[in-house]
């Protein structure tokens, strides 16, 4: 099968902000400033959020840290999320997910003011996307979008089966692929852990977008010749052989589909790296609305 580069096309996407940013400079206006908050010592968020800032560092971005014990209040955590708000020096922000359990998730991305919620993820944004009026759009299915723009994936009337119903990809890029825009206009399929006969499902669809998190359940026999297959899903697998003990693989046995016809999002190296380009695309649009 032939790669779908997320690699690539991230960086094509950073040096596009990046001539932005240094023109905006040039010009004498404001530069695009970032900020993240980070609530416990979860290895993966940590890393996310490192990643985030070595990236805002590439296009010339200001970048802020707002890191929190776990142990702090639900109340005190959004009584920082109003600081943030007001401080009129950062554009867009995020809160890194998950948070602790006992702090409700909804509640504080509601505290989020809509015109930084550069995940997408404030209802005000979420509703915008499902009408189809221009707001932020959730950085990974914003992904997926652009990578299906770039390598002109003809989508239109396509059988297209999203496996997973989350609020951050299932659900989002299952309305985006859905409406009536030229990389759009998909017959959409959403399959969970309810439905039946997916390997059906799986084999009557010209595109699937796998946002399941089951390691490598996706094989070639499930699928037919000439589809496209974009993996979201990221989990670790223990291989004995790795330096670290395991290895990053996706909801695709990436190996099985190499006599196959068609296109296809490796992992780690598709999904990923869009996902933050994106961020930093939205983070950009947010720093506009306040020139």
């Amino acid at each position: 099968m032939e790669i779908i580069d997320g690699r690539k096309v991230s960086i094509d996407i950073l040096n596009e902000i990046r001539s932005e940013v240094d023109l905006r400079i040039k010009n004498g206006k404001k530069v695009p400033h970032l900020a993240a908050i980070l609530v416990g010592d979860d290895g993966p968020s940590q890393t996310y959020v490192n990643s985030k800032i070595k990236a805002c560092e590439k296009v010339g971005f200001k970048s802020s840290l707002f890191k929190f014990e776990s142990s702090i209040s639900e109340t005190s955590l959004v009584d920082e999320i109003k600081k943030i708000n007001e401080n009129k020096d950062i554009d867009g922000f995020i809160v890194q997910l998950p948070l602790p359990v006992k702090i409700n998730q909804e509640n504080i991305l509601n505290k989020v003011n809509p015109n930084k919620d550069v995940d997408g993820f404030h209802p005000l944004n979420y509703g915008k996307m499902s009408l189809g009026l221009d707001t932020f759009l959730p950085a990974t299915p914003a992904g997926i979008i652009e990578l299906i723009k770039r390598y002109n994936v003809d989508t239109n009337g396509k059988k297209c089966l999203v496996i997973g119903r989350s609020q951050i990809v299932g659900r989002p890029i299952s309305i985006l692929l859905s409406q009536n825009n030229k990389f759009a206009n998909a017959t959409v399929t959403v399959a969970h852990s309810r439905s039946k006969n997916l390997n059906q499902l799986c084999l009557d669809s010209d595109i699937i977008i796998s946002a399941i998190g089951i390691p490598e359940f996706l094989n070639s026999e499930m699928v037919k010749n000439n589809v496209i297959i974009i993996d979201v899903g990221i989990s670790r697998i223990k291989d004995e052989n790795s330096i670290k003990g395991y290895r990053i693989v996706g909801d695709v046995d990436f190996s099985s589909f190499k006599d196959k016809k068609g296109l296809i999002t490796p992992v780690p190296g598709g999904v990923g790296p869009m996902t933050i380009a994106m961020l930093l695309k939205n983070t950009l649009r947010a720093c506009k609305i306040m020139d």
